[in-house]
Parts: structure tokens; sequence; C-alpha cells
């Protein structure tokens, strides 16, 4: 009875000091995580004002995606014998200058995905990479202080495809108006003098127009997080089936080094191109259709990856 006494009140013993131990460690976690928050807490200042100063701003940020695979007799699904994949990659690059009565602005996104699907016992389907997303878009943006966060500015932005069919269509706009930098890291362009260049061997759908061009943007890095947001609308003066907007979206997350994980998504609207689909480059092609019989379905794209910062 008394060897059961003792072994009861060592264990006991052992839990409460394994608890107290727990509990300890507990308490210097929460005063470290206390005092990474204080020191982040003086270092944001420093950045910011890091940011504010006069010179270039040059980095970039991306994300890498990709999967192949292959089956031999795996009868279960409709093509026993394949193989697929699909490999993509997104690159955000900004080059900034501030100066103390002007900024110049500069980005690039490029976004591009091949796949395939290889069906081995069909000898005549397409067996390479095609291409699935493609986008390219670059803006350059000049501004002349009128206060800290008032500007007239001039933009010039050009976005287009590059995998296929490169500049057809093509969009360039140019345009002259004001630009508002509430934060360090928002842009807001606002330019109702504009005109939107439309580049296509397509004459009778795509057309240029003048129009009012707005463009929003965010930019950040915090820590082991980079985002990008940007939004740009052209609104035509002239017909409104020849407006559109874009937005897309990037974000990385850092987890060791320059590696870590990358999202991004788009949404587009543009009704010259749905018409140019639904005439030209449909499976079932309709020359009937027009602007009024179409409906003007919203485009989306995101990728999922591994992100490299540059």
């Amino acid at each position: 009875m008394k060897k059961l006494l003792l072994s009861v009140a060592a264990i006991l013993l052992v839990t409460v000091a394994g608890a107290q131990t727990a509990e300890e460690l507990k308490s210097q976690i929460a005063e470290k995580k206390d005092s990474i928050a204080a020191i982040q807490g003086r270092v944001d200042p420093l950045q910011k004002q890091l940011d504010a100063l006069p010179g270039w701003k040059i980095g970039a940020f991306g994300t890498i995606g990709g999967s192949l695979s292959n089956f031999n007799n795996w009868f279960a699904q409709g093509i026993p014998n394949n193989s697929s994949g699909n490999i993509g990659f997104t690159v955000n690059a900004y080059a900034n200058l501030q100066q103390e009565k002007f900024f110049w602005r500069n980005a690039a996104n490029v976004n591009l995905t091949w796949v395939k699907l290889d069906d081995e016992d069909d000898p005549t389907d397409d067996d390479s990479f095609r291409e699935a997303t493609d986008v390219f878009n670059i803006s350059s943006l000049y501004g002349r202080k009128l206060s800290e966060k008032f500007a007239i500015s001039g933009l010039m932005e050009y976005r287009t495809t590059l995998l296929s069919n490169f500049n057809d269509p093509g969009y360039l706009d140019l345009g002259v108006g004001a630009t508002w930098t509430p934060i360090t890291d928002l842009v807001v362009v606002i330019h109702p003098l504009n005109y939107n260049f439309v580049f296509s061997s397509e004459d009778t759908i795509f057309q240029s127009s003048a129009g009012a061009k707005i463009v929003a943007d965010y930019t950040k890095k915090l820590g082991a997080v980079s985002f990008k947001s940007n939004l740009s609308m052209f609104q035509s003066y002239e017909d409104g089936d020849l407006s559109n907007w874009t937005w897309t979206n990037s974000f990385a997350y850092t987890l060791w080094k320059v590696i870590g994980v990358g999202f991004d998504f788009g949404l587009r609207s543009n009704k010259q191109e749905t018409l140019n689909y639904v005439r030209n480059l449909a499976p079932t092609p309709d020359p009937t259709a027009t602007f009024d019989s179409i409906d003007n379905e919203l485009q989306t794209y995101w990728t999922l990856g591994l992100s490299y910062s540059f």
C-alpha cells in the first residue's frame, strides 16, 4: 500500500512539475511576442520615412506554379493512358522615382500559363503544351506635384498578349489629368482626357475611342508579405460597348528566404473581346453576332503556387 501511495505521489509530482513547466514556457512565449510587436511598432514608422525619401525604389515578386502527371491503364477514368501538366508564372515588377516636385512610376505585370493533356491512345491528339493564361501589362505614370497628395499627371498604359496574337488586340491608353496619393502605397489616377488606341486585324469589332481613364494601384511589402492590387478602367465617351476594365491582384508570403506561397487572380470585362471570341474563336463561331446579341461575361483567372521574391 505504501509503495502504491508513493507511486501515485510521484506521478502527481511529475504532472504538476510538467504543468508548471508548460505554463512557464507559454508565459515566456507571450513575453517574446510582446517584445516582437513592440519592436515592429518602432520599425514601421522608420520604414514609412524610408519609403518617403527621394530616389528610386525598385522591386519585383512573382509566383511559379506547375504539376506533371502520368497515368497507365487507369481504367476508372475516361482516358486511361495519358500524360498531363500545367506550368505557369506571374511577375510583378516596379521602378518608382520619387522627388520633391515630381514622381515617375513604372510597373509591369506578366502572367503566363501552359497546359497539356496527351491521350496516348489517340495518335492524332495534340500532345504539346498550349497557352492558357496570357497577360501582359506595362504602365508609366509621370506626375508634377501640386501638393504632397495631388499632382497633374500623364499616363501611358499598354496591354496585350505575348504567346499568341501579340498586339492583336493590343490596347494603348494615353491621357492627362490628376493623380491622388493619399498614402505612400496607394495611387489613384483620374484622367478625363484619354484616348484608347486599339490595334487589331479585326477592325469591324475593335475600335479606338476617346474617354476617361481611372487607375487605382496599391503595392505593399510588409515583413514576409508582398501584395499588389491594380484596377484599370476605361470609360468610352463614344459608346459603352467600347469601355473595359481589368482588376488584377497578387499575393506572396515568404516562408524561407526568398521562397514562399503565391496567389494571383484577375477579373476583366471587355465586350469587344467577347464579341471577337463569339464571332471568330469559339468552337462554333457565330458570324452574325453583334454587341447587342451577346452577353458580356466576366473574364477571370487565378494561379496558386510557389512564390519567388527578387
